[in-house]
């Protein structure tokens, strides 16, 4: 499931966009997806109780859901004890006049307040089947209905829509999932058993808020502050059907209400805060950073000091988490947007990259590596030579790696063609940095393949500048007799030292050993 939410990232969106700060292709492919989730959801809509999903053995207890803020209604749980009144269906909307349907309306959606509890699959199964065609009766009125909708339609939807949606999270132990982030893609996601009601009001909300009868600076009263937030807590769900449906609703919000736009970031940006800080466990920092790919990618220029200072302290940051593999791709297409925006910024990519580049993590090392190409290749040649020295220092230590998959990664960098000119442009000062670990590489790795990547390499900057490749050679050969000279000295101290320590031991004196710290390299005698 996590592989096909990804695959969903775009590749390389379209620059213009209808709204400067709302990217276009991504609203796009997000429409897409909303708009065949709902006819596949439509198609089905006389589903009956027998279709209801139960919950699995691992099933998260979800007794009810929780009602939340000023909107909270007493009575409006059923949970299959006494029902103070019957729960009945209402007509359908074909069956009244249609001076009458705005009041059916509204008595549905108050009729779909009353919530029920899924974790036993044999309560109420009557009452949820009603309030499951009740819920696809609604989706299909707002979708075909002529004329805006009223306040009282507007606070009666957000109402049914809060009672439903906006509940307590219960998650599963998680403490192994950040050791083992790299085999969650192979894991089964836990499902919500809930989620037979749940994705119709997800539904219901979404095509309330797409629709042309809904007037953004009415319905901005009841989608209001609060309720975004109550809805960017959902984003810790462990259920990827709502964390999709979440995603398209958020980025639907954002594109409506445009005075809610600030708050939407400054609101994701502190849950970043609080995931980067505090506890490195939530399950939607992917689907989040998807919204704010499309963000991104409509960001008027010149780019705002806010965004800027967005970049610094919360994205590069993401880069900490060990559970990185989880949101990477996501993380890297939202990072590679503010380099092509403004290539100024490389540098200061480049450089919080390395601030967090992995010592003993290989696997996260590659990304690093990957997410790297991405970035030299919107990068421009003043922003490259400011960082060149601290990078190429970092990429000799991934080509001397014993990893064959980091060395064989950092050697790919050569592939592309226009990190490959920043590099011939700068030879002179980059090539003695990697000349090492390209020499030793050549001589001992014991990979097959990163021995001929490495012969490849050292061919082009042969090709290039062959006076340049002798005289690193010949440094290289210096600081080698150099250091084998220095070792066969420290060989000869060691040696002397248990000679004197043999020949007192033997005549029976007290042996005194030279103290030594770790940073010496040869003891005094």
């Amino acid at each position: 499931m996590i592989k096909q939410i990804l695959g969903r990232l775009p590749k390389k969106p379209s620059k213009s966009s209808d709204n400067r700060e709302f990217g276009g292709s991504s609203a796009t492919s997000l429409s897409n997806s909303a708009s065949s989730r709902s006819s596949d959801l439509l198609s089905h809509r006389l589903v009956t109780s027998d279709n209801i999903a139960l919950p699995g053995p691992n099933s998260t207890s979800n007794s009810g859901y929780g009602i939340g803020g000023k909107l909270s209604q007493a009575g409006n749980q059923l949970n299959g004890s006494s029902v103070a009144t019957p729960y009945e269906a209402l007509p359908g909307f074909r069956d009244v006049p249609s001076s009458e349907k705005q009041n059916l309306f509204v008595r549905k959606l108050s009729l779909c307040c009353v919530v029920f509890d899924f974790t036993d699959p044999t309560k109420n199964l009557k009452e949820k089947d009603i309030k499951r065609q009740t819920l696809l009766e609604l989706v299909d009125y707002v979708t075909t209905v002529n004329g805006k909708f009223t306040e009282t339609v507007m606070q009666e939807a957000i109402k049914m829509v809060s009672v439903n949606l906006f509940r307590s999270l219960t998650p599963q132990p998680r403490e192994n999932k950040v050791l083992e982030a790299f085999d969650l893609e192979e894991e089964e996601p836990l499902m919500d058993p809930a989620w037979p009601h749940l994705q119709i009001v997800y539904e219901f909300l979404l095509r309330f808020i797409v629709s042309s009868e809904t007037d953004a600076k009415l319905a901005k009263r009841y989608i209001d502050h609060s309720f975004v937030l109550k809805l960017l807590d959902l984003f810790d769900s462990e259920d990827p059907r709502e964390r999709e449906y979440l995603k398209t609703i958020l980025h639907r919000i954002y594109g409506k209400f445009m005075v809610h736009r600030p708050f939407i970031r400054k609101a994701i940006n502190n849950i970043f805060f609080r995931f980067i800080f505090e506890t490195e466990k939530h399950n939607g920092i992917a689907e989040l950073l998807e919204v704010l790919g499309s963000i991104i990618n409509g960001f008027a220029l010149p780019l705002k000091e806010e965004h800027k200072l967005f970049l610094v302290r919360a994205l590069i940051p993401l880069h900490k988490p060990k559970c990185l593999p989880m949101y990477h791709q996501q993380l890297s297409y939202c990072i590679t947007q503010f380099v092509e925006k403004d290539c100024k910024l490389a540098d200061a990519v480049i450089r919080g990259l390395l601030k967090y580049w992995p010592i003993t993590n290989s696997s996260k090392e590659v990304l690093f590596l990957s997410e790297l190409e991405e970035i030299l290749e919107a990068t421009q040649s003043p922003e490259f030579q400011r960082c060149m020295v601290p990078l190429f220092r970092q990429i000799a230590r991934c080509l001397s790696s014993f990893h064959f998959q980091v060395a064989e990664r950092a050697l790919y960098l050569w592939n592309n063609d226009h990190i490959e000119n920043l590099i011939r442009q700068n030879r002179r000062v980059i090539l003695p940095l990697i000349f090492p670990a390209l020499e030793k590489n050549g001589r001992n790795h014991w990979n097959q393949v990163v021995q001929s990547l490495t012969v490849n390499v050292r061919k082009i900057f042969s090709d290039v500048d062959p006076e340049l490749v002798e005289e690193c050679l010949h440094k290289f050969q210096e600081d080698e007799a150099k250091r084998e000279e220095i070792k066969t000295k420290h060989e000869a101290t060691w040696k002397r030292l248990e000679e004197i320590a043999s020949s007192k031991a033997a005549s029976g004196q007290a042996v005194l050993v030279p103290r030594m710290i770790p940073s010496q390299t040869s003891p005094a005698l």
